[in-house]
């Protein structure tokens, strides 16, 4: 995980609301929108603060989707 989103996440907060899976999927979604690091990306200004927060709920959004359509297996 990269230091820039733990930053970013304990500045708002969110840091302690998000599993380390979470944050790792968020590192990945940054690399993928940028095209660069995210360390980078957020140091040089790529991300802006609104769009991390849209980048975080996006992530945390999926994670709980996935859950619900997870289907319990009885033994």
């Amino acid at each position: 995980m990269s230091r820039k989103v733990r930053e970013w996440l304990k500045a708002m907060r969110l840091y302690e609301q998000t599993s380390h899976e979470q944050r790792l999927a968020i590192d990945k979604e940054i690399e993928q929108r940028k095209g660069v690091y995210c360390d980078k990306a957020i140091g040089r200004g790529l991300v802006s603060e609104a769009e991390f927060r849209e980048i975080v709920e996006l992530v945390c959004k999926r994670k709980k989707k996935k859950k619900k359509n997870e289907i319990p297996i009885v033994v």
